[in-house]
């Protein structure tokens, strides 16, 4: 167990308002069992579940400007999704640090995703309060580009021009660029040869019958020798 001072110490983060941070660590089981406790996080919950999806959606969106709105919203919501939540509370030990009835303790709810979540989105609304949307920013933004890992394993999220540019963003801090180096056949069915390029270095080449199509199979293709390369 941790108290909450302990807690915030460990996580890196300071809270003027011991009270506020109390609040976000307090289940509803333990307010049922202790006449002292004052309220529950389920409204900080509510706060920080609408923190995190706004500031996961602004990073997505500027870190990946050539990724369409379908793909950001499944990206983010792999990001914000009960697991992924559970994940980082677990990171910084939060479940230790929860107040929990003692019922609730001993179902093993120290481990459940579905209630570490919830105080992860409760310690996010509290953050909130306590320093605003610049200190969750920069609170979140490192563990939202460990998980870009995970999300990007993921290729049923992502298109493979939208697997790419997550690789070179991740990798080297670029953007993949196409061009269109040839074109053939009659107008009724033009093909198209596209190039991808990740700085100077070329990377792969597609053809299709739309400019489109050929980017797409030139990122499948960039992303093929990058895995060959690995």
């Amino acid at each position: 167990m941790l108290t909450p001072e302990d807690f915030a110490r460990r996580a890196g983060l300071i809270f003027r308002d011991g009270s506020l941070l109390r609040r976000a660590l307090t289940h509803r089981s333990y307010l049922n069992e202790n006449s002292d406790a004052l309220e529950d996080n389920e409204r900080l919950e509510f706060l920080g579940d609408a923190a995190l999806d706004f500031l996961t959606g602004a990073w997505l969106y500027n870190r990946f400007p050539e990724i369409d709105e379908g793909q950001l919203t499944r990206m983010r919501s792999a990001l914000v999704r009960t697991e992924q939540l559970a994940l980082f509370a677990q990171e910084i030990d939060l479940g230790q640090a929860i107040l929990l009835g003692k019922g609730e303790e001993a179902s093993g709810g120290r481990d459940r995703p579905a209630l570490l979540c919830g105080a992860f989105e409760g310690l996010i609304g509290a953050i909130y309060l306590e320093g605003g949307l610049d200190v969750v920013s920069a609170f979140m933004e490192p563990r939202l580009t460990q998980a870009m890992a995970i999300v990007f394993e993921d290729e049923s999220l992502l298109d493979p021009r939208s697997q790419l540019q997550v690789w070179a963003q991740g990798e080297v801090g670029l953007t993949p660029r196409y061009r269109t180096v040839e074109s053939y056949g009659p107008d009724h069915a033009r093909e198209f040869v596209v190039e991808v390029t990740v700085g100077d270095e070329a990377q792969g080449r597609g053809v299709g019958k739309s400019k489109q199509e050929a980017a797409q199979r030139a990122a499948a293709d960039a992303l093929a020798r990058i895995g060959s390369r690995a």
